[in-house]
């Protein structure tokens, strides 16, 4: 158990230094947003790009991995948006957003740095497949749905199919994932100056995305709870790696499990995760302002108690990386 605290334990120290830098004023709004973009357009991309050149193609697409984010995400999705609209009364952009809050992971800042202290052989592989599928998936599915209620009430919103290619053709993390899966394709061996970089920045992922996620709480209250962000909050990290473990079980059943057998606890992870730091950022384009600013900041909170629990009970400590 000593083991399992002093892996959140290190997560959430991070966390709360960015908390304290904002709070004392080291860091402001501007320096966070300058940070983010670092690892938004640098760091995250050089590690998906070193994730996916050093390994064969077929390994960026595990299909059971992939199988099991894909049928959690949706469903989780899918509920949240019918429970925000039906039982709490939402309008659609408010149940798009909630949906979101539920079904979308903090991969990249959170769920990297964790796996690498839980699981390093396996962290670079399952950030591969959670960003390919966030950005290609889940991000197009909120934008086209909140474009779509924008465009129904008559703002002046963009057309949707414009949007989402723009944004796919121009995402440094999408960039990075067809350039390493180009260089993966012909078996290229990149040089020293090439990788030597890219190295560096990808491993500055880590410390400076935390800090962000912490300097960007200082911000947040929790003055905003209320019974819909703790059922966005229960759902996300308790029914959604819940559903995963039930489903991995399922396709193991019938002989389809992730390889290497490590692949699995990491997508469990990944699926206890708190919602993405960008949620309440991209909320906030389309007016919803106050219920997605505080779930991420309740999510974050609780999430050190449940992706604790979560290392305990699979043992992730303990299990051989190779699987």
């Amino acid at each position: 158990m000593l083991q399992v605290l002093s892996i959140s334990g290190t997560i959430f120290a991070l966390i709360a230094l960015g908390w304290v830098l904002v709070k004392r004023g080291v860091f402001d709004g501007k320096a966070l947003d300058v940070l983010g973009a670092y690892v938004v357009t640098c760091a995250l991309p050089a590690l998906i790009f070193r994730a996916v050149s050093s390994r064969p193609v077929s390994d960026t697409f595990d299909s059971a991995y992939l199988l099991v984010l894909l049928a959690t995400s949706l469903a989780l999705f899918g509920a949240g948006y019918w429970l925000v609209r039906h039982m709490f009364g939402g309008s659609p952009i408010a149940a798009t957003f909630g949906a979101m809050g539920m079904s979308c992971a903090n991969s990249g800042f959170v769920g990297y740095p964790m796996l690498g202290l839980a699981l390093p052989d396996m962290a670079e592989h399952a950030l591969a497949l959670n960003m390919s599928f966030e950005n290609l998936v889940m991000i197009p599915l909120v934008l086209v749905l909140a474009e779509a209620e924008k465009a129904r009430a008559g703002g002046n919103g963009t057309g949707i199919a414009p949007l989402i290619a723009r944004r796919l053709a121009t995402s440094p993390v999408i960039l990075a994932l067809f350039a390493g899966l180009a260089v993966a394709a012909i078996g290229l061996e990149l040089p020293q100056v090439v990788t030597g970089p890219v190295n560096i920045v990808a491993n500055s992922s880590a410390a400076v995305s935390l800090i962000v996620i912490g300097g960007g709480l200082a911000a947040l209250t929790l003055r905003d709870l209320g019974a819909l962000a703790w059922t966005i909050t229960a759902a996300k990290l308790l029914v959604m790696p819940a559903l995963a473990f039930a489903l991995l079980h399922a396709l193991a059943a019938l002989g389809l499990t992730p390889q290497p057998a490590a692949l699995g606890p990491a997508l469990l992870v990944m699926t206890a995760l708190p919602a993405m730091s960008i949620y309440p950022v991209l909320a906030r384009r389309y007016g919803e302002l106050t219920t997605p600013a505080a779930v991420l900041l309740l999510q974050t909170l609780v999430s050190f108690v449940t992706l604790t629990a979560v290392l305990a009970l699979l043992g992730l400590p303990q299990i051989p990386a190779g699987g």
